[in-house]
C-alpha cells in the first residue's frame, strides 16, 4: 500500500466524506478539512517534535507556542487524548490566547469531542473581531455534527471576511457533498481549486467528489496532479470500493473507515 502524505490525505477525506455521505460512523477524524488554525510543525519526524517541545513545556507550562506545538506532535503521533490534555492545561494558563484556545477546539474535534470543541472555539474570537481561520473551523465540527445549514454559514461568514479564500471554499464545498449536493459541491471545489494551485488538499477534495459521482477517470486526472500515476489509481480504486460497500451493505465497511483514519 502506498503511504505518501498526498495520498494519506485522500484516503481521509474519502473516510470523512464517505462516512456521514452513505451513513457510517460521525466521528471519523478531520484529517479532509483545510484552513486549520495550526498546523504541525514538522510531519516528517512527529517523535522528534514531541521530545523537543515536550521539554521546553514541561519547563514552563505557561508558554503557549510549546503548549501548542507539543499537542501537534502528540496529534502526529496519534496521541489524541493527551494532545487534549496539553491544550486544556495551556488553555487554563492562557485563557485569553486565541492560538491556544483554536488550538484546543480543533484538538477536541478531532477526539469526537464537539459540542465542547465548538464552546471553546466561541472563546477564540468575539463577534466584533471575528477570525476567519476559527469561523471556518466551527464551521468543520459543526458538518462533523450534522449541522450542515450552520456549518455553511460559518463559511460564508468567513468569507465575507477572505473573499475566495480557497481553504475556506473547500470546506464549503465539502459541507454541500456531505448534504448529498454534490454538484453544488463540484463548482465550489473547481473555483476553491482555480484560486489555489498550491494546495493539493483543494485538488484531492475536488477528486474525491468526482469519484463519488462516478467519474473515476476523471477523478484520477485531477489526483494525479499531486500524486504518481499509481498513486491516483490506488486512491480510486478505494473510493470504488467503499462506494460498492455501500451498495452490497447500505454503509461502508468498518475496516475501510479504520484504514482511512490510520492512515490520516
Amino acid at each position: 500500500m502506498y503511504r505518501s502524505k498526498s495520498k494519506s490525505r485522500l484516503l481521509a477525506s474519502a473516510a470523512v466524506v464517505a462516512a456521514l455521505m452513505l451513513g457510517g460512523c460521525q466521528t471519523a477524524q478531520l484529517g479532509t478539512p483545510t484552513g486549520s488554525i495550526t498546523q504541525a510543525s514538522s510531519e516528517a519526524d512527529p517523535r522528534h517534535d514531541a521530545q523537543v517541545w515536550g521539554e521546553r513545556y514541561s519547563k514552563n507550562q505557561k508558554d503557549p507556542e510549546a503548549g501548542i506545538r507539543y499537542a501537534q506532535a502528540l496529534r502526529a503521533m496519534g496521541q489524541r487524548a493527551q494532545a487534549v490534555a496539553v491544550l486544556e492545561q495551556s488553555s487554563l494558563n492562557n485563557p485569553h490566547n486565541a492560538e491556544v484556545l483554536g488550538a484546543y477546539g480543533r484538538a477536541l474535534a478531532d477526539s469526537g469531542q464537539f459540542a465542547q470543541a465548538l464552546d471553546v472555539l466561541s472563546r477564540a474570537h468575539t463577534p466584533d473581531q471575528p477570525d476567519w481561520r476559527i469561523l471556518s473551523v466551527q464551521g468543520v465540527v459543526l458538518d462533523q455534527m450534522g449541522r450542515h445549514q450552520e456549518a455553511r454559514r460559518h463559511y460564508l461568514s468567513a468569507l465575507r471576511i477572505v473573499p475566495d479564500e480557497p481553504s475556506v471554499m473547500s470546506n464549503l464545498g465539502l459541507s454541500y457533498a456531505l448534504s448529498k449536493n454534490l454538484r453544488e459541491a463540484e463548482d465550489t471545489l473547481r473555483r476553491a481549486s482555480a484560486k489555489s494551485s498550491r494546495e493539493p488538499r483543494v485538488r484531492q477534495n475536488l477528486a474525491l467528489v468526482v469519484g463519488l459521482q462516478g467519474r473515476f477517470q476523471e477523478a484520477q486526472e485531477i489526483a494525479s496532479a499531486d500524486l504518481s500515476p499509481e498513486e491516483a489509481a490506488a486512491n480510486l480504486e478505494y473510493l470504488r470500493n467503499m462506494i460498492a460497500a455501500e451498495k452490497n451493505k447500505g454503509k461502508p465497511t468498518q475496516r475501510l473507515l479504520r484504514q482511512a483514519a490510520n492512515n490520516s
